[in-house]
């Protein structure tokens, strides 16, 4: 069977991809399969994927020394133009087939200067989290829910759904949704399946040209390298398809937004330790999930600068409605048993933070939220009672009441909260400093833009 060609690949059946010894194995494996290259690849600050096209010949020098990049041309890495190179040194255990162009393979890279791990790259500093979790015996398994939009320029050159038939006014699961994108949906689906990334559910979300495509989770530094490669994957086959396939949290303002829901437990080898079904709340969640979780509602407004950076997030976490009758995202600091109004939502023996969105950097989310959870197991926290109400028609006073806060309502707000977190600044170490200069350029320049609705209330209205 051919890897490189998901619609070779038999219903029901999941590829996968051997873990190799060597470089020399690795090199066999391809060309056996027809792979001539290897994408070196890695993300900015952003979370948006960078690499280098090597020839399979020339593996083992990624994964020794790396693939050199100036890293001034890279957003959030450090460097200035007088600077060292940046390489990207691969990691094997990530090396898989790219299904959706044949002879090209991927392997995920960590940045490296002068032969040590560079603390500016994001993966870099997911890992230096992780390794707090293999300190305690603890690995944190997540689950990350992409939503994205498919869509299409008009003749005009206006942003539309890619179906034109997708007009409902409560379009969630709808069946002629869904079949009618069937096309790029069981693409992407089989490229991911191919290679061992088991894709179980397939649905049409609750804005019109919005979907989501579930696949099984890992280990967090795993599962953000597969929502990288999810990501890759579903942008490159909607451009052959004529379509745009966009993570931007909020196109449409009067529609839901693109959540990266964040799915969490925590195992120690043997069992799930937020697992506890003598939970005296009914929740299933052990007091260690509980403190987790109150970690998560104390940082959570220097959280939502790095689970939601960009100017349009925050018109996703807004106070109010869509017209589907809810916007799906968290405006209010709170938790609850299965409550899709809360921040943080308890769906049974798990955690599932509701904040992120399409727009993150996962390894930098994944990091702050491992940081934030330890904060709270800790020092003990606890996250209070439950809100098991619907909190979107609450009104301030009960919230107040209730000592539920409201989440940074813009991109300048949250920045204000992340770079007063001191616990999450140092946990991220330079990347947080960078994170933020980046992110206030981008607030400055947003408040100086003249929008389209200032010259229509504005031009002639004096």
């Amino acid at each position: 069977m051919n890897l490189n060609d998901a619609s070779k690949l038999p219903d029901n059946e999941l590829g996968s991809v051997p873990r190799f010894g060597s470089a020399e194995e690795a090199q066999d494996y391809l060309t056996q399969r027809g792979v001539k290259y290897v994408l070196a690849q890695f993300v900015d600050i952003h979370g948006v994927a960078k690499a280098k096209s090597v020839p399979v010949a020339h593996l083992k020098g990624v994964l020794k020394a790396g693939a050199g990049f100036a890293g001034f041309a890279i957003w959030g890495v450090g460097i200035e133009p007088n600077g060292p190179d940046y390489m990207a040194v691969g990691d094997l255990s990530t090396l898989t087939p790219v299904p959706w162009q044949d002879g090209l393979a991927r392997i995920v890279c960590d940045g490296h200067v002068d032969g040590e791990p560079w603390p500016f790259d994001s993966r870099v500093t997911l890992k230096q989290q992780v390794a707090r979790m293999t300190q305690r015996g603890w690995t944190l398994f997540t689950g990350l829910e992409p939503e994205f939009s498919l869509l299409k320029r008009s003749v005009t050159g206006a942003i539309e759904p890619c179906d034109p038939s997708d007009t409902l006014a409560k379009p969630c699961y709808d069946y002629k949704g869904l079949s009618r994108t069937r096309v790029f949906l069981e693409r992407l689906t089989e490229s991911m399946r191919s290679v061992g990334i088991d894709v179980y559910q397939i649905d049409h979300e609750d804005a019109n040209g919005q979907f989501e495509i579930n696949y099984t989770y890992t280990d967090c530094l795993t599962s953000c390298d597969h929502y990288v490669f999810f990501k890759m994957a579903a942008s490159e086959i909607a451009n052959e398809l004529g379509m745009i396939c966009s993570f931007m949290p909020k196109p449409f303002a009067n529609r839901p937004g693109n959540g990266m829901h964040m799915h969490m437990s925590i195992g120690d080898g043997e069992r799930n330790l937020f697992s506890d079904k003598s939970d005296k709340l009914g929740m299933g969640l052990s007091t260690l999930g509980y403190q987790f979780t109150a970690g998560l509602l104390a940082h959570a407004p220097a959280l939502a600068a790095l689970c939601n950076p960009t100017v349009n997030s925050y018109k996703r976490l807004v106070v109010g409605r869509s017209l589907t009758g809810a916007t799906w995202a968290p405006a209010y600091i709170s938790y609850g048993d299965n409550n899709r109004s809360t921040m943080v939502r308890m769906p049974g023996e798990r955690i599932e933070l509701r904040l992120p969105d399409g727009a993150c950097n996962p390894y930098l989310a994944t990091a702050a939220v491992i940081a934030a959870g330890l904060d709270g197991v800790e020092r003990e926290l606890s996250p209070g009672a439950p809100a098991n109400e619907n909190l979107y028609e609450w009104s301030p006073a009960k919230l107040r009441e209730h000592q539920i806060g409201i989440l940074p309502q813009n991109l300048e707000q949250a920045l204000d909260a992340l770079e007063s977190d001191r616990l999450i600044c140092d946990a991220l170490g330079p990347v947080a400093d960078e994170f933020i200069k980046l992110k206030r350029m981008e607030w400055l320049e947003y408040m100086r833009h003249v929008s389209d609705w200032e010259m229509k209330s504005y031009l002639e209205f004096f």
